[in-house]
């Protein structure tokens, strides 16, 4: 069976690699920049020179492919609804053209809603437009990446970080290793078909307050979350050179899913994962940081 894997130096994609290659596959890596693979894969992975927004560089790049990891690659441009669209079209051809069986895509919490969740709306349309071919698709719905602390590193090294969200609202937080882990187990399972969706919710839904507790204790100094207005997180959007519908699409990803959401599929043994937040500080946060 042949594997492909997009975005294979990200968050969830690096790990995801190194698992196919534990479990004995070769897995096909598409990238816009080959030279930024480690050089110790390199004798376990074919890789291929492609931008997730071409639909013929995907097409080209998947031939022969059985089953696919799937990202949006993040928007870029002064338009993210249609860069999403652009990858959305890459997959949809590339699965057509190319008969690709198996499609486990990277969605989100959130994309259930269809509309009105800023970005996470890109990751929406994917999910429908795959929704309608002829192949088996797992859309991965995944919660708050433990990683995106580290976007705001700075205002965490001093002690306060920003959230437009209720500090007492809990929702559910993940570790990029363990999306891998859901994705690596559905990518080489061949017993499943059809539509499925898989929620990956973490060990436990977290309040904002309750992230700001551990990080206080891993961290071993204070760290206070502090919940702003939605224009002023906007303004701050703006003053650091986001485009206007890049800002809109950001804020609307926090927005969006604030009220009265409720995720389509509930905590279980299904969708649980096991890295909790403070292991995660410990061995990642805490070295830089």
């Amino acid at each position: 069976m042949r594997i492909a894997v997009t975005t294979p130096t990200g968050n969830v994609g690096h790990h995801l690699t190194r698992m196919l290659v534990r479990a004995g596959v070769r897995p096909l890596l598409l990238t816009r920049r080959p030279e930024r693979l480690p050089e110790t894969l390199a004798q376990h992975v074919d890789v291929a020179r492609a931008d997730s927004r071409d639909p013929d560089q995907v097409v080209a790049a998947t031939r022969g492919v059985d089953a696919i990891y799937w990202v949006d690659p993040p928007a870029e441009s002064a338009d993210p609804l249609a860069d999403y669209a652009r990858a959305t079209d890459a997959i949809a051809m590339a699965v057509t053209q190319n008969g690709i069986v198996r499609v486990v895509f990277q969605s989100s919490v959130g994309a259930e809603k269809r509309h009105g969740a800023g970005e996470i709306d890109g990751l929406a349309a994917t999910e429908v437009a795959l929704d309608g071919l002829d192949t088996g698709v797992t859309h991965l719905r995944c919660g708050y990446f433990f990683t995106n602390l580290l976007f705001d590193i700075e205002s965490l090294k001093v002690g306060r970080i920003q959230t437009v969200l209720p500090l007492d609202a809990s929702m559910s937080w993940v570790a990029p290793r363990d999306i891998a882990e859901v994705a690596a187990m559905a990518l080489l399972n061949r017993d499943w078909e059809g539509r499925r969706v898989q929620a990956v919710h973490g060990p436990e839904d977290l309040t904002w307050s309750q992230v700001a507790e551990i990080l206080t204790d891993e961290l071993g100094r204070d760290v206070v979350v502090d919940r702003v207005a939605d224009a002023e997180m906007y303004q701050q959007y703006l003053a650091v050179g986001m485009p206007t519908a890049m800002a809109d699409a950001v804020l609307g990803m926090s927005t969006g899913l604030r009220d009265d959401f409720v995720p389509e599929q509930h905590r279980s043994v299904v969708t649980t994962t096991p890295t909790t937040l403070r292991a995660w500080v410990r061995d990642q946060l805490l070295p830089v940081a």
